[in-house]
């Protein structure tokens, strides 16, 4: 039998059966924790992009904390946040998870260096 190239997905799917069902329960696991933090993302995205989505999600909120924000009255769904820069920016209909991702990581480096 022949292989794909080292590194390919293929090649870790045919030595892995099961990677394509982790990948997604992967993929179902963070876009639920992204739910939770009020993100709207679907668990059919990639679970890469999700978990870098997830990444940038965290450090937006640590350096609100930093700033001395409260997560709670500064969620996305809230009507009167404590500030409004400190609710995470929301996505865009036609926007695609890579360019949201950069924005967040952006608007938590904006806020970390307002320290």
């Amino acid at each position: 039998m022949h292989l794909p190239p080292d590194g390919s997905e293929l090649r870790n799917e045919m030595l892995d059966p099961h990677r394509r069902q982790e990948r997604a329960d992967a993929a179902t696991e963070i876009s639920g924790r992204l739910l939770q933090k009020g993100v709207e993302v679907s668990a059919d995205e990639d679970a890469a992009q999700l978990a870098d989505l997830l990444s940038a999600v965290e450090l937006f909120e640590n350096a609100v904390i930093e700033r001395g924000g409260d997560l709670m009255v500064n969620m996305p769904s809230s009507t009167d946040p404590q500030n409004p820069e400190f609710v995470l920016p929301p996505r865009t209909a036609d926007e695609d998870l890579t360019a949201y991702i950069r924005r967040i990581s952006d608007a938590a480096k904006q806020l970390a260096a307002e320290v």
